[in-house]
């Protein structure tokens, strides 16, 4: 791109879908919700697939397995802690992460409150059971 004035920053080639350069060091900007969800999909799609070609019972794993919007919201929390070191989070830095995914996504509310609450602790890939055991 031509930057013909000198306040505005050029903007080399992009390497994520045209939304961050290789040398800005401006904040991420995110994915629209429909993108995240979309992503989130195909990844469960391809979870389910791998399992039931690997012989498993759908009627055995489907309820173990996170929803679509829990999926997002587990990424986009997997995002926030290697943006800050990949430190595991402890209790109450998880709730503030989750809290914000929340406030930014408003869609993502009953998911965020669905892995913070107690009510289905057996599933491996949540959040709380997984501070528990640490």
């Amino acid at each position: 791109m031509l930057n013909l004035r000198d306040d505005e920053p050029h903007v080399g080639p992009a390497t994520y879908a045209g939304l961050v350069t290789a040398n800005d060091q401006s904040p991420r900007r995110r994915a629209s919700l429909e993108l995240l969800r979309a992503e989130a999909s195909d990844e469960l799609a391809v979870l389910i697939h791998e399992r039931l070609r690997g012989g498993e019972d759908p009627w055995e794993f489907m309820e173990d397995l996170p929803s679509v919007d829990e999926l997002v919201v587990l990424t986009l929390r997997a995002e926030n802690i290697a943006e800050n070191g990949g430190a595991r989070p402890n209790s109450s830095r998880n709730y503030r992460v989750l809290r914000q995914i929340a406030l930014e996504y408003p869609p993502l509310t009953r998911a965020v409150w669905r892995i913070l609450g107690d009510d289905e602790p057996h599933r491996r890939w949540d959040t709380s059971v997984r501070l528990d055991a640490s």
